[in-house]
C-alpha cells in the first residue's frame, strides 16, 4: 500500500474515532408525536407535518440547562424587500418566526450588536420579550473588534447596551466576540489588558452572566493560550466554526483557520461544550454540483441535502447547538426536521461525507461565508455577492474550464448574465482598487483584493470569449 493512501486510511479512522460516529447521543425528547407523510416534491424533500415536541436536547455541564440542539442564529433577520421600509428588518416576520421556533423546541438565541447592521439584539429583544423569559437562552457578543472600542470604557458600555436592547436583567450565554482575529495583541488589547475579561468574570460570578465563553476565529495561538487558562477562565462553552468540510479540510479552503478535528478535539479534552457556527460553510454545503448532489441524494433520498451538514454537525456528544441562520420559514421547517429527533451520521454516512469533501476540494471555491464583517466596502463594492455568484457558478457547473470545453458558450452567458443580474455593476469586482481595509475583517482569513482581482481577469476573459 502506497504511503499517502495508508495515511488517508489512518486519517479516516481516527476521523471516526474522534466524532464518536454510532454512539448513542445524549438526548431529551419532548412529548412524542408521530411525524406524517404527506407529498415527496421533486427536490425530494419530505413536505410533511412539522415535528413538535421531538427537539433533541443537550445538556450545559456547568448548569444543567437543556438546550435545543438546532440553534437559531440571528445574523439574518428577513427584511422588507421594497417600499417605504426596504432594508429594515421586518420586526413582524421575525416575530413569527421566533414564535415558530419556540413553539417547535428551539430555545438558543444567539446574536450579536454587530449583526443586522447593529439591529439584531433590538429585533430579537422584542420577538423574545413576548415569551415567557424562562421559555428561552439567549446568547449575545462583546463584539468590540474595532479599536475604538477596545477601551474599558467603550466595551462595559457595549455590553451594558446588550441588555438593554435584549430588554432583560441577565445574559444566558455571553461570548468575547471573534477571538483570534488579530492574534494575540488583539486580545490583550480587548479583553486582558484593560481589565473587561476580569470585569466578566465578575458578572458571571454576580449572575447577570449565566455562562461565559468566546468564539474562535483565525489564530490558533490565542485559543489554545485561552484554554491553556482554562482553571482560571473555567470556559462554560466555546463556539466554533465546524462541517464536514473544515474537520479535517479547513488548512485547505481557509488561509487562518484550523481544523475542526483539533478544535473541538480540544474542548472535549477540559469537557467544554462547544456551539457550532458555519455548519453549512456560508451556504456551500447546501448545494453542490449535480454529481455530488445525486450521491447524497441517492442515499436518503427524501433529505435535503442541507441536513446532511447538519446531522454532521450534531453527531459528536460535545456539541452543545448548532447554529443556523433561518431567514425563510421553509430553512426553519427542514431544520426542525432534522433535528426532531437527530438521527446521528453512521460510519458509512461519515465516510461518504469525507469523501464529498475530498471531492469539494477539487474545485476552486472561495471559502466566504457571507458574514459581512467585511462590509460596507469604501468604494461601494458587493464583496459577498461576488463571492456568492462565484461559487453558486462552481457549484452548478457554470464556470468552464477553457475554449475547448463543449459547455464553454453555456457555462460563459450563465455566468455573465448571472453576474449581472445578482450583483449591480458599479459593485462588481473590477472596481476594487486593492486598498485592502476589508481583508483584517475577514474571519476566514481570505486575501479579498487578491480574490477581487482573480474574480475580474476571468469575468474579462469570459466577456472576450479567451481562453480561462
Amino acid at each position: 500500500m502506497k504511503k499517502d493512501k495508508l495515511q488517508h486510511n489512518i486519517d479516516r479512522r481516527k476521523f471516526l474515532q474522534t466524532i464518536g460516529a454510532g454512539a448513542i447521543v445524549s438526548t431529551a425528547l419532548m412529548g412524542c408525536k408521530e411525524r406524517k407523510r404527506v407529498k415527496i416534491t421533486p427536490e425530494g424533500i419530505y413536505k410533511e407535518d412539522v415535528p413538535s415536541g421531538q427537539m433533541t436536547y443537550r445538556r450545559t455541564p456547568t448548569s444543567g440547562d437543556s438546550v435545543s440542539l438546532l440553534g437559531y442564529g440571528c445574523m439574518r433577520w428577513p427584511t422588507y424587500p421594497d417600499g417605504e421600509k426596504k432594508g429594515e428588518l421586518d420586526q413582524e416576520t421575525i416575530n413569527s418566526l421566533v414564535d415558530y421556533a419556540l413553539e417547535h423546541g428551539i430555545n438558543y438565541f444567539d446574536t450579536s450588536p454587530a449583526y443586522c447592521k447593529g439591529e439584531s439584539e433590538r429585533a430579537t429583544g422584542i420577538a423574545l420579550k413576548r415569551h415567557p423569559r424562562n421559555q428561552y437562552y439567549i446568547a449575545t457578543k462583546l463584539s468590540n473588534f474595532s479599536p475604538d472600542t477596545w477601551s474599558r470604557e467603550a466595551s462595559l458600555a457595549m455590553y451594558h447596551k446588550s441588555f438593554r436592547e435584549l430588554q432583560v436583567d441577565y445574559i444566558d450565554y455571553l461570548l468575547l466576540h471573534g477571538v483570534g482575529m488579530g492574534g494575540m495583541q488583539a486580545l490583550h488589547g480587548r479583553y486582558l489588558d484593560n481589565g473587561v475579561l476580569d470585569f466578566l468574570l465578575q458578572e458571571r460570578q454576580a449572575g447577570r452572566i449565566r455562562h461565559l465563553g468566546f468564539s474562535y476565529h483565525g489564530d490558533v495561538e490565542v485559543f489554545d493560550y485561552l484554554l491553556s487558562h482554562h482553571d482560571r477562565y473555567k470556559w462554560d462553552f466555546v463556539q466554533i466554526q465546524l462541517n464536514y468540510v473544515d474537520w479535517l479540510h479547513a488548512k485547505e479552503v481557509n488561509t487562518r483557520n484550523t481544523n475542526a478535528e483539533y478544535l473541538y478535539g480540544e474542548l472535549q479534552k477540559r469537557g467544554i461544550p462547544a456551539v457550532i457556527m458555519e455548519p453549512l460553510l456560508g451556504g456551500r454545503l447546501a448545494s453542490h454540483t449535480q454529481h455530488l448532489m445525486a450521491r447524497l441524494k441517492e442515499n436518503r433520498p427524501t433529505a435535503s441535502i442541507a441536513s446532511w451538514a447538519f446531522r454532521f454537525a450534531g453527531t459528536p456528544e460535545g456539541v452543545l447547538t448548532v447554529l443556523s441562520g433561518m431567514t425563510y420559514m421553509e430553512h426553519l421547517q427542514d431544520n426542525i426536521r432534522t433535528f426532531s429527533p437527530l438521527e446521528p451520521c453512521s460510519n458509512e454516512e461519515l465516510e461518504l461525507l469525507e469523501k464529498t469533501a475530498q471531492d469539494m476540494l477539487r474545485y476552486p471555491s472561495i471559502s466566504c461565508t457571507g458574514c459581512q464583517y467585511c462590509m460596507p466596502c469604501p468604494y461601494g463594492i458587493d464583496i459577498p455577492g461576488i463571492f456568492r455568484h462565484y461559487n453558486k457558478c462552481i457549484n452548478e457547473g457554470n464556470v468552464p474550464s477553457g475554449l475547448q470545453d463543449e459547455n464553454y458558450e453555456k457555462a460563459r452567458r450563465a455566468f455573465l448574465v448571472g453576474y449581472d443580474r445578482s450583483v449591480p455593476r458599479l459593485r462588481q469586482a473590477n472596481h476594487c482598487i486593492g486598498c485592502n481595509q476589508c481583508s483584517h475583517h475577514c474571519p476566514q482569513g481570505i486575501n479579498i483584493p487578491q480574490q477581487m482581482q482573480r474574480i475580474d481577469r476571468f469575468v474579462e476573459d469570459l466577456k472576450q470569449g479567451r481562453e480561462i
